[in-house]
């Protein structure tokens, strides 16, 4: 069984366990069963900063060591963060919309933050579709994935900077306020999704490092000068005949 089948059984299994522990944890007095949307909203916006993260150091990485493989995990991390940043932003407001009364609020810091970090990743993926060259694609995708990750902290902590509809941090204060249980099922969401996470990241490197050896091919077949497929004829036979 290679390693792409275990992480993916892996995933399944440790989603189905966060999902239990979510369905059985207490409720919030003032937000009843919409609680529950909690233990994939949150898990899937700590993934999203996970994401980001794993770019940044692989981004500095290319620049400092300039090994493909590097650029490989950066733009694979990316890919998964948008992905978790999207599935954060949309069941944040099916969420908002039954305990705000609202699925967006535009002077919300904390969803304006969010957004924003979407659109620059999402602009990191398109600007890697534009430059065909190999070294200069990853020389500039490590740019702006070095310069695009100040958007996480400050996404992160916005509900410090503007107090809006969002609450402040809780699970990282030390005098957490949340329910043991609710922590629980939280954290073991957040788990569960790492390793989706690294099942994701596992089948991206591989697709990306099968799409570099084509890149490499076509090059070779690029360089090849015309007519090399040609040879000349053997004069001797024609002299024989």
């Amino acid at each position: 069984m290679n390693r792409h089948r275990i992480l993916g059984l892996s995933a399944l299994v440790v989603i189905a366990i966060g999902l239990y522990f979510g369905s059985q944890a207490p409720l919030d007095q003032l937000q009843g069963e919409y609680t529950r949307i909690m233990y994939v909203h949150v898990p899937s916006a700590w993934l999203a900063y996970l994401s980001f993260l794993v770019t940044l150091v692989a981004s500095i990485l290319w620049l400092t060591k300039r090994r493909l493989v590097f650029d490989r995990v950066a733009e694979s991390s990316v890919s998964i963060g948008v992905f978790f940043t999207a599935l954060a932003l949309m069941t944040g407001m099916i969420w908002g919309y039954p305990v705000w009364g609202t699925f967006w609020d535009w002077g919300d810091a904390r969803m304006m933050t969010t957004a924003l970090m979407f659109f620059v990743y999402v602009g990191y993926l398109a600007l890697r579709r534009s430059i065909p060259d190999p070294a200069m694609r990853a020389t500039r995708s490590a740019v702006l994935g070095i310069v695009a990750f100040f958007l996480v902290p400050l996404s992160y902590l916005s509900v410090l900077i503007v107090r809006t509809l969002h609450q402040g941090i809780t699970v990282a204060r030390p005098d957490s306020p949340i329910d043991g249980e609710i922590l629980l099922a939280l954290l073991s969401n957040v788990g569960a999704f790492t390793v989706v996470y690294l099942t994701f990241m596992s089948l991206k490197t591989a697709i990306a490092r099968g799409e570099e050896e084509l890149e490499e091919q076509s090059a070779a077949v690029d360089a090849t000068p015309a007519g090399a497929a040609i040879t000349a004829p053997n004069l001797e036979k024609v002299r024989d005949v």
